[in-house]
């Protein structure tokens, strides 16, 4: 088999030990290292002094990353592969042997490197990812003070929409300090601009839903529920201005760009941005990118029968962040999104039809940020444009099964217009 490099070096990749095999030629040198960053640059230097061409390691956990670091800070090149990519022969595992084999891939040029981007994208995508790790918490919370409120028989939920917003934050305040809330008071807070004043309940209606039970402990945990949101969304702020800072100006551009796409919003704009960068070369075409986000049909194919579709697994961030945007653009009944969410929800089921959404919501950001070019929505009448005469004797269909009959054009005089929804008469 031809060899694609001469010198190269496998990593076995562990917590607190890299087991590295180094092969110069016609030979091979298995060297032990620990995890610390010390002995990560004696390796560092071994492989420099050999001059290694390639290094390749596992993706294991998170324990690769220091390595990689180290590895790209002194200019030698390395790939990180999947570890599903390159199993050995089974029965005969050891950390020796498994370095030899990644080196032997390696040299013969079998294995296919993962897609890691440079150290500033890395952090920009820890960032974005510890971000959005806190709007989780925030959300936990709430939930859990919508949990108690529920078992204080406070119906503030179905009275105010957003249980977090101003109107029902200066009530919850009022609620913990014990004092009673009756509609006197409730005029009072809106004279004073304390309450908005595009309510739909009344005064009485809002007091009577907040007359409820609140015992002594449960306005105490209230409290530290309600400082632990504010203390989050401190936290959040400053991670949205960390984050700004950090942003390179042609990320900012394609932050602006996207956001032109129906459904996806400034903060997940700069998560999509953050994840796949600004340059599409690395991906040969759409199709490249939306297998490694997870969002396209997996294969799975024998006998010519294909057996099932079900997406492979890509990378989380991009994947639930486009999912979320996919269910936005999925309630604006006048987009393409919207068009495609029902056409497919119909037979295949609403989870489906968004994967499928946030699939053509990935090609389309693809493209603006490959071909420079602007989004520009088809209309959620897209899809009445083709087959017209299929869908018509579709629907005719589904009227007789209803029981309607077709008049005879001779004895009652109708015909079908060109409008597949009106008959008229001649």
């Amino acid at each position: 088999m031809e060899r694609i490099y001469d010198n190269c070096c496998g990593i076995d990749v562990h917590k607190k030990l890299m087991v590295a095999c180094f092969i110069r030629g016609r030979e091979q040198e298995i060297r032990e290292y620990g995890a610390t960053t010390r002995e990560l640059l004696e390796m560092a230097d071994w492989l420099q002094q050999g001059n290694c061409e390639m290094i390749a390691m596992e993706s294991t956990g998170s324990y690769w990353k220091p390595l990689y670091n180290i590895l790209e800070s002194v200019g030698l090149n390395a790939m990180v592969v999947n570890a599903r990519h390159m199993k050995a022969v089974p029965g005969r595992k050891t950390d020796q042997k498994d370095a030899e084999w990644i080196a032997d891939l390696l040299q013969h040029g079998l294995l296919k490197a993962s897609y890691i981007p440079d150290k500033a994208q890395r952090e920009l995508r820890e960032l974005v990812s510890y971000r959005k790790s806190l709007v989780a918490d925030k959300t936990r919370e709430l939930n859990r003070l919508q949990k108690m409120l529920e078992g204080a028989n406070i119906k503030i939920s179905g009275t105010i929409s957003q249980i977090n917003g101003k109107s029902a934050r200066n009530l919850l305040e009022l609620l913990v300090k014990g004092q009673r809330i009756d509609s006197k008071k409730l005029a009072w807070m809106k004279e004073n601009k304390q309450l908005a004043n595009n309510l739909k309940a009344t005064p009485e209606q809002l007091a009577e839903d907040l007359n409820g039970v609140l015992s002594k402990l449960q306005r105490q945990m209230m409290k530290e529920l309600l400082r632990h949101i504010d203390e989050l969304d401190k936290h959040i702020a400053n991670l949205d201005d960390q984050i700004d800072d950090h942003m390179k100006p042609e990320e900012k551009q394609a932050v602006e760009a996207i956001q032109n796409v129906t459904g996806i919003g400034p903060d997940s704009a700069k998560a999509i941005i953050a994840v796949i960068g600004t340059n599409m070369e690395r991906f040969p075409t759409d199709s490249h990118i939306s297998s490694w986000a997870g969002l396209c049909p997996g294969d799975h194919e024998s006998a010519k029968k294909r057996k099932s579709g079900k997406t492979r697994k890509g990378n989380k961030l991009l994947r639930s962040t486009l999912v979320v945007c996919a269910h936005a653009a999925a309630k604006v009944k006048t987009s393409y999104f919207y068009a495609q969410y029902k056409r497919i929800s119909a037979h295949r089921g609403k989870k489906r039809a968004a994967v499928a959404v946030a699939h053509s919501m990935l090609i389309a950001i693809y493209h603006m940020l490959k071909e420079g070019v602007a989004f520009e929505d088809l209309g959620a009448d897209y899809y009445n444009q083709f087959n017209t005469e299929r869908k018509i004797n579709a629907y005719l269909k589904k009227l007789k099964a209803l029981g309607w009959q077709e008049p005879r054009a001779t004895q009652a005089g109708w015909r079908l217009s060109r409008s597949p929804t009106k008959l008229c008469e001649i």
